[in-house]
């Protein structure tokens, strides 16, 4: 992803629950810590994203697709090694002496 934050998690989950205060709004939290709107939007997002059980659920089933493609690319590599050396084999023991 990007650079790794200067900022603790503590912190920006502390500074992403100054927004449920009323009248608080991202500018305005961001004006109080010293951060940009932007900033503390991006944290909101990706902390309410971790807090959604759909979302958690989505990102681990991706998570296991990545790892399970990756295996099977392995899988795939071994049995065409495995196809070579039966087919290289054939031919050694083919061979007359």
């Amino acid at each position: 992803m990007g650079r790794k934050s200067k900022f603790s998690p503590e912190f920006q989950t502390a500074a992403v629950r100054l927004l449920l205060e009323p009248g608080a709004t991202n500018e305005s939290v961001g004006r109080d810590l010293g951060l940009s709107r932007e900033t503390i939007r991006k944290w909101a997002k990706r902390l309410a994203a971790v807090a959604d059980p759909d979302v958690r659920r989505a990102r681990e089933d991706h998570a296991e697709l990545v790892r399970l493609r990756r295996r099977v690319r392995v899988l795939e590599e071994e049995r065409e090694i495995l196809a070579k050396a039966a087919a290289f084999r054939a031919r050694e023991t083919e061979r007359p002496r």
